[in-house]
């Protein structure tokens, strides 16, 4: 098992990053709320054209996508591939669900609404697998029923974002604690010692009231932009580097980027 604990972090998506210190592996992750279903007051249909400008500028090895039409992930997935020119660029995506319909919750384009994930796995390339769901505790009052989504690269990471409530705090923490206490164990189960990376809108703040420190795992790497953008990892990671990037006035949220460093002996052990 050392062995393919070993293998697993020294094949993190590495990005820009690269080597790191000797013995560690550098991944920069970014996260982007690109408020592009149309019908939200920060819409204003320029977000995915800037979201490709910062992955071409920041060249991240996982980007993290909420509150995006279905096609817009295929869009930035072009860009992914476009900046990375070895490895292999994976995409996955997972609609809110519509109460009143049962079926996806949707842009106003007609396009599935959600999160989605882009994740670059340099070679050899394992694999992939989707997992994702829709929490069971929900605002009956809002008709966008939150989802969650993991892409699970096999020999490298878990990666998962998701977009929580916001009418309320106390649901918004009751999903959280479902998705790291339920659903993202359950996700690991095909290899507990492989690395796994959540960012997300969890509409939660460190120090606030619910405080989002109440569902992070005690072993668990946590780190915020100061408002709702969450990062959490599993051990094995420390926090490089973290800053806001603009987004030229095209959502309500910056971008969130954060670049951790995988010490390959640590994760050994973990």
């Amino acid at each position: 098992m050392a062995v393919v604990c070993l293998l697993s972090v020294a094949a993190l998506p590495a990005g820009s990053s690269g080597a790191g210190p000797a013995g560690s592996t550098r991944i920069r992750v970014l996260q982007m709320n690109l408020c592009n279903s149309g019908m939200a007051g920060c819409y204003t249909g320029r977000s995915v054209t800037e979201a490709s400008t910062v992955i071409r500028t920041e060249k991240p090895g996982l980007v993290a996508l909420n509150e995006v039409c279905e096609g817009d992930v295929d869009a930035l997935e072009r860009t992914m591939a476009d900046v990375h020119t070895g490895g292999t660029v994976v995409a996955a995506f997972k609609a809110a669900r519509n109460r009143r319909t049962g079926g996806p919750y949707r842009c106003l384009n007609g396009q599935a609404y959600g999160v989605g994930l882009l994740a670059h796995i340099p070679a050899p390339y394992g694999g992939h697998t989707v997992h994702s769901g829709i929490y069971p505790m929900q605002d009956a009052t809002d008709p966008e029923e939150r989802a969650w989504l993991c892409v699970d690269a096999t020999g490298a990471l878990y990666a998962c974002t998701t977009h929580l409530a916001y009418t309320s705090p106390v649901l918004a923490l009751a999903q959280c604690a479902y998705l790291l206490g339920t659903a993202i164990p359950l996700v690991r189960l095909r290899d507990p010692h492989q690395p796994a990376v959540l960012s997300g809108d969890l509409n939660l703040r460190h120090g606030g009231s619910p405080d989002v420190r109440s569902c992070v795992p005690s072993d668990y790497l946590h780190i915020h932009d100061g408002a709702v953008q969450q990062l959490m990892a599993t051990g094995g990671f420390t926090v490089h580097s973290s800053r806001s990037v603009g987004m030229g006035g095209t959502t309500d949220h910056a971008s969130f980027l954060v670049t951790l460093t995988a010490d390959r002996r640590r994760s050994r052990s973990h």
